[in-house]
Formats: C-alpha cells, structure tokens, sequence
C-alpha cells in the first residue's frame, strides 16, 4: 500500500487494538424516519478543505523561555530551548498545531500522520504502526520533543526522556470541547503564548463559519462514520470517536450514538446497517479505495437498503485531516457541510 494508506488515521491503530470489538449491535436504533433528504446532496461527494497546508498565524515567532508547563506522565517541566522540535502523537495534530503557530522552521522530525504540504518533507520518526523510534528521534538530536499520552512505546518516551531531552506529554483526547485548551497549552509549551491565542480565535472564527453552512433546521439526518479496510473491516464510530462530535456540529444524529454505542468503534453488520438506516455515509477518501471508491462503498452489506444508499450519499475525506481536530477543525467542518448539504 501506498504512503497515504500507511498513514491511515493514527489512533485508530490503538483503538482497533485496545478495545475488544462486538459483532453487532446490542441495541437497534428506533428512530421516527423523517425526511431529511431536501437538504441533502445526493451521490457520492469529496469534501475538500479550502486550504490542505497548515497556515501560520505567525511568521516564527520568539520564544520567551525558559517556561514550566505541566506534563501529562512526568508532572512539571521546564522547556529551555525550541530550537529543535519533534512533534509525535498519533492524530498528527501536534505537528499541525507547532506549524499553525509559526514555529514551522524549528521542526526536525514528524510522525507519519503529519503529512501536510509543509512538513511532508521532514525525517518521519514512526513506523508503519505509528510507534516512535526512540533511536530516529535520537538521532535528530532534538531540544524538545512533544507527545500525548497515547503514543507508544511509553519506553521509548522514556528512553528519549532519559537521553537529556525534555519532553512534554500532552493529553490524547481530541475533540471541540479540548482543543482550545490544547492549542494553548502547546503555545505555553513553546513560549509563544500570544500566538497561540491568535489560534484560537482564528479556529473559533473558522468553526463559527462552518455552523454558518448547515441548514437551520438541517433535518436532522442519521450521520454515520465509517472506518474501512477491505470488505472483511467495517466499524461504525460511536461515542468518544471524534466523529459525534463532528457530527453534532453538522447538526446531523450520529448513528453510533443513536445505536447506544459503548465504545468508540464497533464492527457493523449487514443488519444492524440496515437497521441504522443512516441517510450518510462519511468515510475516509483512503478507506473507500480499499474497496473500489465510493462506488465500492454502496455495495458493502446492508448500504443499498439504507437512505444513503438509495441515494448514493456517500461523504468521502482524506485521513489526515477527518479526525485531527487541532488548527484545522473548522475547515474540515465547512469541508464536510459544502459536501453534505445543498
């Protein structure tokens, strides 16, 4: 497979790994089927962000340090020196948030979600399972190195912690209710504190923009996220996964959640799809073409007897940028109502 594949949403190597994953559903949504579908698109849609690079708020601003911040595994940290940055966690939203605030050019390594125009360039210290290699970070000799605590090995965290190099560990959650709070704390990591509030307001302002394309009211249509790998892997995102959050903003029901979903990704069936009866699909652009496209999507079991089936709704988007949050959350919001709504 190729690179864009190998990059596949992140986290959702260590969802699919830590959770056990049912079979189906445990309980059928009930839901009074309404008509949602004249504020629908209708046939397969690509949601394209206006901008696909991250875009500075500043050009490379100063650092004013040393500054303590709090880190998520070793408590208190002191940060002296940003002269060399490695940016690791399995969303690539850290490496975004480093560039969106300016301190692009300081950056010497990335993971391998952190494929953006600008850093796609840069040494990638993660393998194909997204795990850091304490030795390519190692070898980068950085000043500082920033992750969450849901990258792994935690030993080779520890091991670069150990080498002399100060690390920061931020918190793994990625959704709207934290991400001003981790734009901040990234900004206060760095230094640059001013920034990082020009990146809040400008995200906020984006966000507030994007609700500004959903109908009002929208219909309500049932909204389902679906992460795929080959016809033999089809999960359905339900709480904590991101994608209800998104979807709430869309004004849209998510499916995962209207199925009382308990964990953030369940394998689907032919019939408990039928039974959500979702009136969209939202896929990754990568995870359609392990299947045929969205073509390849509708003809998975149960689509064709859904609303979005019938009417070949299908929302598809890249991989690193659905799921990310971080800087680019409001574009990726507008991107996904341009696609889904008239």
């Amino acid at each position: 497979m190729g690179a864009s594949i190998r990059s596949v949403r992140a986290w959702l190597v260590v969802v699919l790994t830590a959770l056990t994953v049912s079979a189906c559903f445990v309980t059928p949504i009930e839901q009074d089927r309404h008509s949602p579908g004249a504020h629908l698109r209708n046939g397969p849609q690509t949601a394209v962000l206006d901008d696909t690079d991250v875009t500075p708020v500043e050009d490379d601003p100063t650092s004013t340090l040393p500054v303590t911040v709090d880190s998520v595994r070793y408590g208190p940290v002191t940060v002296t020196d940003t002269s060399r940055i490695i940016a690791a966690d399995i969303s690539g939203t850290l490496g975004s948030i480093v560039f969106a605030l300016g301190l692009g050019s300081h950056v010497v390594g990335r993971d391998t979600s952190t494929a953006f125009p600008s850093a796609v360039g840069l040494p990638v210290v993660t393998n194909r399972g997204h795990s850091l290699n304490a030795e390519s970070v190692l070898a980068l000799a950085p000043t500082l190195l920033l992750v969450s605590e849901s990258t792994v090995p935690a030993t080779a965290v520890d091991q670069i912690r150990d080498s002399g190099v100060t690390v920061v560990v931020f918190p793994a959650i990625r959704d709207l209710a934290s991400n001003d709070t981790l734009m901040r704390s990234v900004a206060k990591a760095l230094g640059v504190a001013a920034a990082g509030e020009k990146l809040v307001e400008r995200t906020d302002t984006q966000i507030e923009a994007a609700r500004d394309l959903v109908p009002d009211p929208s219909g309500d249509p049932t909204m389902a996220f679906l992460y795929i790998r080959g016809r033999n892997l089809l999960l359905l995102a339900g709480p904590g996964s991101g994608a209800d959050d998104l979807i709430a903003e869309l004004r849209g029901r998510d499916a995962g959640e209207a199925a009382q979903l308990t964990g953030a990704f369940t394998a689907i069936t032919a019939e408990a799809m039928i039974t959500a009866d979702p009136d969209v699909l939202i896929v990754m652009t990568q995870g359609a073409d392990t299947v045929g496209g969205p073509d390849g999507v509708l003809t998975l079991p149960g689509v064709a007897d859904t609303e979005a089936g019938r009417n070949r709704r299908v929302v598809q988007i890249d991989e690193s940028k659905i799921l990310a949050f971080g800087p680019d959350v409001g574009l990726v919001l507008a991107a996904l109502a341009k696609a889904i709504y008239t």
